[in-house]
């Protein structure tokens, strides 16, 4: 049996603060083992490229879909490229002015939500605000709304106004916007945006669905194409850093010059978020033989809101066990792989040769077919800055979560993402941005059968409530039953009830409970 090798690199286990150690902005919106070392999974089996669901060249678009721009008419993609400032640890944001006269702010781009809203009074953590009162064009409907994420939450009410986006398509838009009037742990020290622009469905939107979301009323109002695509390039780079790496908000379309190779498509498994169907995970290219299924408890969703990879809890499991098992590190603490410490080595040695590869396997539009989107250690053992002298600190890039596989900046940074919502799929292709000194640090190979995964691994009920909600129905429709059979009783003819006699023996002390379920 070998003997681990200890990284010679490796000086210390840092505990950090919360502020530093654990992720600086997530948003949301949720152990059968790995093979044994000297196992030898099976390996994929590579198909023909076919007509399957990747598209090669640069122009080569399908569907009616706009790939090249149009500098005479609404849609110029070249003018979107680097749209986008920000870092994986506080987001990426995109300009905009909103109102008349126009007042000037950085919005947070996320695909995880579907509120467009901005801060409408003064915060310690915000540096801008939108002042309704000094806009001619702005209308408050009136309607509180109340957004909570998977961390922080905010109220505020309902109004339109206009909108410019000064690197996007070209003219202005009344778009339905929500002014943040209070807040709790959403507007964190050191952000610098100062509203939210959510990208997902309008299932999602708050208080209702019936709220329309802002990239509908663009697709409606500008007659531009249902998709959108995003490029974030942080790669390698400090998560809470200067905060000004740039990134690409391209809506109406694709840019070609935002990728390199062929764009891989995965469908869209629901119109809530953007859920999609996992297979499996590879750890240094071993399957953790997991059930498929466990990817996707309750569902797996791509999420430019959340900074980290999270997996569910036993999938995060299986994920630590294998990095560790194979990263050459003899012994190392646990606190680094929860978040509560930190990893430091000297600065002029780099770690990431001793950590192994990840790979995630999504269904392509062909069922019969997957791809696999691969991250090397340089987007998930994260630098930190401002730790030390002569040390260079990282932070683990992935967590566990509750309630979801969330594909966040951690392996989105390594790719041109598409929301295609006109064909209902997401497409990845590499991102020129995503190397490091030089060399890529991700990677897209396909096609692979789907011959060892079940035909679906997302449960046939999705529950866009919690089950708790689920059951209070269940509940209420059974305490109905019981009532209506109650009064049925009650209104039986008096000559049809029994008769008690005097030694008959009566004890009623039955009630109706009712339950208020939210």
């Amino acid at each position: 049996m070998r003997t681990p090798l200890a990284a010679p690199g490796l000086l210390l286990l840092l505990a950090g603060t919360a502020g530093l150690c654990r992720a600086f902005f997530s948003l949301p919106l949720r152990v059968s083992h790995p093979a044994a070392p000297g196992g030898s999974p099976p390996a994929p089996v590579v198909l023909r490229p076919g007509s399957g669901s990747r598209q090669q060249g640069q122009l080569g678009g399908a569907d009616g879909l706009a790939l090249a721009s149009d500098p005479g008419g609404t849609l110029n993609f070249l003018a979107m490229v680097e749209n986008l400032q920000g870092d994986s640890g506080r987001g990426y944001y995109l300009e905009m002015w909103i109102g008349t006269p126009p007042q000037a702010l950085n919005i947070l781009v996320d695909t995880g939500s579907s509120n467009f809203a901005v801060a409408g009074v003064p915060d310690p953590d915000v540096t801008s605000y939108f002042n309704t009162k000094l806009s001619s064009t702005y209308k408050s409907q009136g309607i509180d709304v109340t957004v909570k994420y998977s961390q922080g939450s905010w109220t505020g009410v309902l109004g339109t106004d206009v909108i410019t986006i000064p690197k996007g398509i070209y003219g202005s838009y009344f778009i339905n916007i929500a002014t943040i009037l209070e807040s709790e742990n959403f507007f964190l020290p050191g952000v610098k945006w100062h509203g939210i622009l959510g990208l997902a469905y309008d299932a999602l939107a708050k208080p209702s669905s019936s709220v329309e979301t802002f990239f509908d009323s663009l697709v409606r109002q500008a007659k531009i194409p249902n998709i959108f695509s995003l490029q974030m390039c942080g790669a390698g780079l400090p998560v809470s850093g200067s905060g000004t790496n740039g990134g690409s908000l391209v809506l109406g379309g694709i840019e070609p010059s935002l990728y390199k190779g062929d764009i891989w498509y995965t469908p869209i498994k629901e119109e809530w978020y953007y859920q999609v169907e996992i297979l499996k995970l590879e750890v240094g290219g071993q399957n953790l033989e997991l059930d498929c299924r466990e990817y996707n408890a309750d569902k797996a969703i791509v999420d430019s809101g959340t900074t980290l990879l999270r997996l569910p809890q036993k999938v995060f499991s299986a994920v630590v066990q294998a990095i560790a098992r194979t990263s050459l590190i003899q012994e190392f603490s646990s606190g680094f792989w929860t978040g509560s410490q930190l990893a430091c080595w000297d600065k002029t040695e780099r770690p990431w040769s001793i950590f192994p590869k990840l790979s995630i396997y999504l269904r392509d539009e062909n069922s019969s077919r997957s791809f696999r989107i691969s991250i090397l250690p340089q987007l998930y053992i994260q630098p930190i800055l401002g730790i030390g002298e002569n040390l260079q600190c990282y932070r683990f890039g992935i967590s566990s979560s509750t309630n979801a596989l969330v594909i966040g900046a951690t392996v989105m940074e390594g790719f041109y993402v598409i929301f295609d919502r006109a064909q209902r799929r997401v497409g990845f292709a590499v991102s020129p941005c995503a190397e490091v000194d030089g060399s890529p640090v991700s990677e897209i190979e396909g096609p692979f059968t789907t011959a060892d995964v079940a035909s679906n691994c997302v449960s046939s009920v999705s529950f866009h409530e919690p089950v708790l909600w689920i059951a209070s129905y269940a509940l209420m429709s059974l305490c109905g039953i019981i009532l209506l059979v109650l009064i049925i009783l009650l209104l039986i003819p008096p000559r049809c009830q029994h008769r008690y006699t005097d030694n008959d023996v009566v004890n009623d002390e039955s009630s109706l409970v009712r339950h208020r379920w939210k």
